[in-house]
């Protein structure tokens, strides 16, 4: 197998073709329709974006919420200049943040809505839940979070997946610094890591093949 690569790295050498492959090959522009139509349109709204590179779903927000003002977060660089020059006229309304979101901090009872799309189906149960939890204090007392995501389709291929990547990051003697292998979670293990992580309630607002978007309420 080829090594993997790390996570930044991978995205980075991706750019140029990246939106076409999800637009085309993965997701189809339904799935970020679908994501904006769960956002408030007729209020001023922060929003917190983890691993937005170049802004799929901002680009259908925008057409929702004009008004919106972005803080965006993603490991690789060159995605986030990409989602810069294609809304060079919201430049006071993108906050841009080249980091680990895992590592970053989030703040507390700053933002109205928090989102991620295909991203966190590359890591662990116990990851996840320590992300959701700074998610969660992030957002204000009436806020939600939005999870857009490549799911598993069943225990079976969900306990597959991890066990492949343990064994491919042993073999190439890799620490768990993020490298791209997915790793997606079926729908119904997502909705409990989100609510033992403490989300008040979540629910299942789209479905399609093996995506789901969920909503978690604060």
């Amino acid at each position: 197998m080829e090594p993997l690569e790390k996570m930044g790295d991978f995205f980075n050498a991706r750019v140029d073709e990246y939106e076409q492959h999800m637009l085309r090959a993965i997701a189809g522009a339904a799935d970020y329709i679908e994501i904006a139509k769960l956002i408030p349109c007729a209020v001023k709204v922060k929003l917190l974006d983890l691993g937005c590179g170049t802004g799929l779903e901002l680009d259908e927000i925008f057409k929702v919420n004009p008004a919106v003002f972005v803080t965006g977060i993603d490991m690789a660089g060159m995605m986030l200049e990409k989602l810069r020059q294609k809304h060079l006229n919201r430049e006071s309304q993108l906050k841009l943040i080249t980091a680990d979101y895992f590592k970053y901090s989030l703040g507390k009872e700053t933002y109205d809505v928090a989102l991620s799309v295909q991203t966190l189906h590359h890591f662990t149960y116990k990851e996840k839940s320590e992300l959701y939890k700074k998610i969660r204090e992030s957002l204000k007392p009436s806020g939600f979070y939005i999870e857009g995501d490549y799911m598993a389709p069943t225990q079976e291929f969900e306990d597959f997946r991890f066990a492949e990547k343990k064994k491919i990051l042993a073999e190439q003697k890799l620490n768990q610094e993020p490298y791209h292998y997915d790793t997606p979670c079926t729908v119904e293990n997502q909705i409990k890591i989100l609510t033992q992580s403490g989300f008040n309630s979540v629910h299942i607002m789209w479905e399609r093949k093996n995506f789901a978007i969920l909503k978690a309420d604060k």
